[in-house]
């Protein structure tokens, strides 16, 4: 007797938190399509030619042997060779050793800019690969930047 009355309880309270769970309300949030812009649009016209475009002279950069605790930096230097200002959002690295700076301003068409990077490799040995992900105004709206190092025991030859 006391089983039945405890799978009533669960029940019960199954059946109340599946309907909580599924009831939408009366206020459902809709997104605008207004804001979503891509410039390759299902009727096939392609503006994509309006957009900034990024023209790195490098996206891979090889430090060589570096002896450990050693900083290292580079400049990801690269030109908006498109129709409209390049406007960097983000860049984030893959490690907390990695750190970027970048243009907070927009970069006008024909102008250039940098991304610069700094690698620290206090604590590190090895080959080190580490990615920077620069997020634009671009199409895709992601570029992947790459640093490499091999890293070297202070008493090591480089």
């Amino acid at each position: 007797m006391m089983f039945r009355g405890l799978y009533l309880i669960l029940l019960v309270l199954s059946i109340s938190f599946i309907s909580a769970c599924n009831s939408s309300g009366d206020k459902e949030e809709k997104i605008s399509t207004d804001l979503v812009k891509n410039p390759n649009t299902a009727n096939g016209e392609n503006n994509s030619g309006t957009l900034p475009v990024f023209k790195f002279e490098e996206i891979e950069h090889d430090f060589g042997k570096i002896i450990q605790g050693e900083s290292v930096s580079n400049e990801f230097q690269f030109t908006n060779t498109g129709k409209t200002d390049l406007i960097i959002v983000d860049v984030s690295t893959s490690c907390g050793c990695t750190v970027p700076s970048f243009p907070k301003t927009p970069i006008r068409p024909g102008d250039k800019g940098a991304i610069k990077v700094s690698f620290n490799s206090a604590g590190k040995h090895g080959f080190q690969a580490k990615n920077v992900l620069v997020v634009a105004n671009t199409q895709p709206n992601t570029t992947l930047l790459r640093i490499k190092a091999e890293i070297v025991g202070p008493n090591s030859e480089k």
